[in-house]
């Protein structure tokens, strides 16, 4: 018979192993560092779609390859086809945005002007004692720096390409990722399981959790981020603002920072009309901003957000604002997932007795 060995010796190996499994790990992960955001949206996009990839699957009766094709075709109408419109509308309004300010049909001389004369004193104050005594100083001195920032532009021409090239990049490998993880996704969710040391029922519920969160996070955040977007362009276009489509969409984006990301867009705008004398656009958009486009968001992230993830609406705020401090866009999504998860480990640990479950003997003795 082969020896039995010895617990220490075994112990060692566990060890050993376990020590393997980490260092392992972290060089896989640090190797992988440059991608973390295309992996990260990779993974997202294979979570929103799972539902599709499974209906497809259950109902349809499709191959697990043929299925993650069909999904990802679903993914390509809903998410990336609009996108690439979207994209090609902002480069042609920031086109023509550019071309209006350069034939001087846009006259922004003109309104900096009027706005600079229509200061009120106190400002006028501030600004003679930085050294910006009159208009015509503060036109020189903005001459000025866009001429020594010309050769700082050219080098930023070549840097964009190269942002553009790795935008790419990281843009296939997210799809790519994202279609073997459709469809294998139940497969490695269930390895991942496998190898956590915890309760199947604590393994679940943290799982549900974070599965939960992912999608409140990125389906409310986008849809609120939209919706404020979308509303802002309309009330632009109605007031007959040059590149309402621009400031949409970037209202839009800055929309993804909660409680007052919209309104770094339209405020400036409508302070923009309130110094110009044009009193009743500014009025109108200062209103619809805080009545429309501020309702928007308080209404709608929190229960699209707030409500799915069983978290209050200041942590949502504070963990999306955290997140994308530290990771930039990406944080948006792992903030709140970060603190989702926190609430949940800490949940498990204030419970922690029902972690192990003990079964005490008659003699008291646990089994």
């Amino acid at each position: 018979m082969p020896a039995t060995p010895h617990p220490a010796t075994t112990h060692v190996q566990s060890r050993s192993l376990l020590l393997l499994v980490v260092v392992i790990t972290l060089a896989f992960c640090y190797i992988m560092l440059p991608f973390y955001g295309a992996v990260l949206w990779g993974a997202v996009l294979a979570l929103l779609f799972a539902p599709l990839q499974r209906v497809l699957l259950t109902r349809f009766s499709l191959k697990p390859t043929l299925a993650a094709v069909v999904t990802m075709l679903g993914m390509l109408f809903i998410v990336v086809i609009p996108l690439v419109f979207i994209s090609a509308s902002l480069a042609r309004e920031a086109t023509l945005f550019y071309q209006l300010l350069e034939s001087g049909e846009l006259k922004a001389t003109l309104h900096l002007r009027e706005t600079f004369n229509m200061l009120p004193p106190w400002s006028r104050t501030l600004l003679d004692y930085v050294g910006l005594t009159s208009f015509g100083t503060i036109q020189r001195r903005l001459l000025a720096a866009l001429s020594l920032g010309g050769p700082f532009a050219a080098l930023q021409a070549v840097s964009a390409g190269q942002n553009a090239f790795e935008f790419f990049v990281s843009f296939f490998v997210s799809l790519y990722l994202a279609f073997f993880l459709i469809r294998d996704g139940a497969m490695i969710v269930t390895v991942v399981r496998g190898a956590i040391p915890l309760a199947s029922g604590h393994k679940r519920a943290l799982f549900e959790q974070f599965t939960t969160v992912i999608r409140a996070t990125v389906k409310g955040n986008l849809l609120v981020a939209a919706m404020q977007g979308a509303l802002g362009g309309l009330i632009f276009f109605a007031l007959g603002v040059s590149g309402a489509m621009l400031l949409a969409v970037l209202m839009a984006f800055l929309a993804l920072l909660p409680a007052f990301g919209a309104s770094l867009v339209w405020l400036p705008v409508a302070i923009y009309f309130l110094m110009t004398g044009a009193l009743m656009k500014g009025m109108v958009l200062v209103a619809y901003g805080v009545l429309v486009i501020g309702l928007a968001d308080n209404v709608l992230r929190p229960i699209l957000v707030g409500r799915d993830t069983r978290m209050p609406d200041y942590l949502v705020m504070i963990s999306t604002l955290g997140g994308m401090a530290v990771f930039g866009l990406n944080g948006f999504i792992l903030g709140p997932a970060i603190a989702a998860m926190f609430i949940a480990v800490w949940r498990l640990q204030l419970i922690s007795p029902s972690l192990v479950s003990y079964r005490t003997d008659k003699d008291g003795t646990p089994s």
